[in-house]
């Protein structure tokens, strides 16, 4: 018989810290799985640790490739999955799960017959964890059969590692990662977010998701990577692009709704980081990020409730980006003068 749950660990140069994330999916409570490791063409130890757990367990087995990225690893392990099982999660290969952390997911989903479950996360490093930012909104409380619609916030639960998916559902939603780009998760995670009859979500911290110590930089945590920026612009419009190609009234909305999100929590993102970046980042951004406001439509700038957005999204528009670095870092010091007021009337 098929295990009930199928897992799949895309693997590239983690050989630091493959091991906790393969001992906590080994530890689980929830027995009755399969784990795909896919080697996508590491040239460390990271394919050789990952033999050792197929060799001692045989839930575990190992699909080699070339090296094509994260995106085109999970693609490769969805492909190597066994007939019939009845449940799905991806998990990134250095990051860690709670001992009970499938068993809650899967016992819900029974109970309730969602599309699929998603959980709260952690981000940790050495120095110890902290709730993650990206998480904390949609995930504040658990509601089971919810959905997208009804949680606007949900909107932000992009990650591909903090869900089980009814293997049924994800495999007849016909949607793969994009390959070749960073920030693949959203393409898929909110398109299945929409796509849901219902989603399950759990308050639950099940999840740890690592933050990559100093010497050992993520190639997703470097705040002023060009490749990094102008893959997320165009992951958002992947989004877009499949939002935009539904025939179905209710997509207009949804649409709508997304642009709305980018606008205000997305976008903003890079504002943080455009000082700290150099002329060609601060080029690559405007080039970028007014394509993006032009296909959400530039008059909806108008309609933000906050003036320094629609401050910074006219510059960026018109190409003072001189005028934005000043504008942001006049933020920026306002912002650290608030924390130090707080903190000084803290101590009174």
């Amino acid at each position: 018989m098929a295990p009930r749950l199928s897992v799949v660990v895309p693997i590239y140069n983690v050989e630091r810290y493959l091991r906790e994330c393969l001992d906590s999916i080994a530890a689980q409570t929830f027995s009755d799985f399969e784990c795909v490791l896919v080697d996508d063409g590491a040239t460390d130890s990271s394919a050789e640790i990952a033999a050792e757990y197929v060799a001692a367990d045989a839930r575990f087995r190992l699909v080699r490739q070339e090296n094509k990225g994260l995106g085109a690893a999970r693609n490769t392990g969805w492909r190597h999955l066994t007939d019939g099982t009845e449940y799905l999660a991806f998990v990134d290969s250095d990051d860690t799960l709670l001992p009970g952390a499938y068993q809650l997911m899967t016992e819900t989903l029974d109970r309730t017959g969602s599309d699929f479950a998603a959980c709260n996360a952690d981000r940790f490093n050495s120095t110890g964890h902290r709730p993650s930012g990206a998480h904390t909104k949609p995930f504040r409380r658990t509601l089971l059969k919810t959905h997208v619609t009804e949680v606007p916030a949900l909107v932000t639960d992009r990650t591909a590692w903090n869900k089980v998916y009814r293997r049924s559902f994800f495999d007849g939603a016909g949607l793969l990662y994009p390959e070749g780009i960073l920030y693949e998760d959203a393409p898929v995670s909110v398109p299945l977010h929409y796509l849901a009859q219902s989603v399950d979500v759990l308050s639950d911290v099940l999840y740890n998701w690592r933050e990559r110590e100093p010497d050992d930089p993520s190639i997703t945590q470097g705040r002023t990577n060009p490749r990094g920026l102008v893959d997320r612009v165009r992951s958002m419009e992947l989004v877009r692009e499949w939002l935009s190609s539904r025939d179905e009234p209710k997509f207009a909305e949804n649409l709508r709704s997304y642009d709305h999100n980018c606008l205000v929590e997305e976008i903003p993102m890079f504002f943080w980081w455009v000082p700290d970046g150099d002329k060609a980042y601060r080029a690559l951004y405007q080039e970028h990020v007014s394509r993006l406001l032009r296909e959400i439509g530039v008059e909806r700038i108008a309609r933000l409730r906050s003036r320094p957005t629609r401050v910074k999204y006219q510059l960026t528009l018109a190409n003072r980006m001189d005028e934005f670095v000043a504008v942001q870092r006049l933020q920026r010091l306002y912002r650290r003068g608030q924390r130090l007021r707080r903190r000084v009337t803290a101590r009174v």
